[in-house]
């Protein structure tokens, strides 16, 4: 697994619990070290955990409004929490992230709801995070790594090294 995988792991299981204990933000930092240390001991790429999750805390109410708009048929509180919290943080890396191209954000959500939600999870997340990005392409609000495909490759690249290791 990626370090950047793990990074997203990490950080939606910490959103997930935040999410579970009522969004209580004075518990989050304690929530991600939990996590770092149950998930992975090791691991030494906090920074990019705490991006994420302090991200998609910091975006939430504009993320939501994404949510409520392109899943119309699914009221937040009827999603359930893996599923709200991956679209989350699918939704931060694909609007509010500038360094994550979108097809990266995309496919690494879809992933985790393949390995955390239920069965229609990735169909579901795939979907809603797809509309989100059209609606992107339609209003021009295209990231500028998303325009240099020399910046998609590398990214790529990046992440084949790191499973290779």
């Amino acid at each position: 697994m990626s370090n950047r995988h793990l990074s997203r792991t990490i950080a939606m299981q910490s959103l997930y619990q935040w999410d579970f204990l009522d969004m209580k933000d004075e518990k989050l930092a304690e929530i991600i070290a939990f996590n770092r240390h149950e998930f992975a001991p090791k691991f030494d790429d906090d920074a990019f955990v705490e991006q994420l999750v302090r991200g998609v805390i910091d975006n939430r109410p504009q993320i939501d409004e994404l949510l409520t708009q392109f899943a119309p048929d699914w009221p937040l509180e009827m999603l359930t929490l893996i599923d709200r919290n991956i679209l989350r943080l699918g939704v931060y890396e694909l609007k509010f992230s500038d360094a994550i191209p979108a097809k990266v954000a995309i496919n690494e959500a879809i992933e985790l709801a393949k390995g955390f939600g239920g069965q229609s999870s990735g169909r579901f997340v795939n979907g809603v995070l797809g509309a989100v990005y059209k609606d992107m392409v339609v209003k021009g609000e295209i990231k500028k790594v998303d325009l240099e495909p020399k910046a998609v490759v590398e990214e790529v690249k990046k992440q084949e090294e790191v499973n290779a290791e």
